[in-house]
């Protein structure tokens, strides 16, 4: 028997907008103040929580066909070769640097190389989470 959560699913589409802004508020704003990768990645799989308790895990999947332990992989690939992209420069492991860009809109902008990195833990983290709480309703 499946129930009429008709409020709580027009709810769910309104506060996923609202976590995913913030994910990636988070996420931004990681390398100059608190936050980055590791909180970004987990307000992130947390949307994908929410979905999962308004709607059934087939719909969910259906409407977001990624294999998340494809991400998960990617995202530990991505955090590996920043740091050893930095030993092909004669640094150490997982050092940083940094380059200031102009972008049209924005102008002078600082380009980090922690970015990247952030971006793999972001990955990494929303993946196996996101493994997680499926294996989890799977069995359930």
């Amino acid at each position: 028997m499946k129930i009429n959560d008709v409020i709580l699913q027009t709810v769910t589409r309104i506060a996923v907008f609202i976590i995913l802004t913030m994910a990636i508020y988070l996420f931004i704003s990681g390398h100059n103040s608190p936050g980055g990768g590791f909180i970004g990645g987990l307000i992130l799989a947390s949307a994908f929580v929410l979905l999962c308790l308004a709607f059934d895990i087939e719909t969910i999947t259906n409407g977001i066909p990624l294999d998340f332990k494809k991400v998960a992989a990617t995202g530990a690939f991505i955090v590996l070769g920043t740091g050893v992209a930095a030993i092909f420069f004669d640094v150490p492991f997982l050092s940083q640097t940094y380059s200031y860009i102009n972008l049209p809109v924005v102008g002078k902008t600082a380009l980090a190389t922690v970015t990247f990195f952030e971006a793999g833990v972001a990955l990494a983290v929303v993946g196996v989470v996101v493994t997680i709480i499926s294996s989890i309703s799977e069995d359930v």
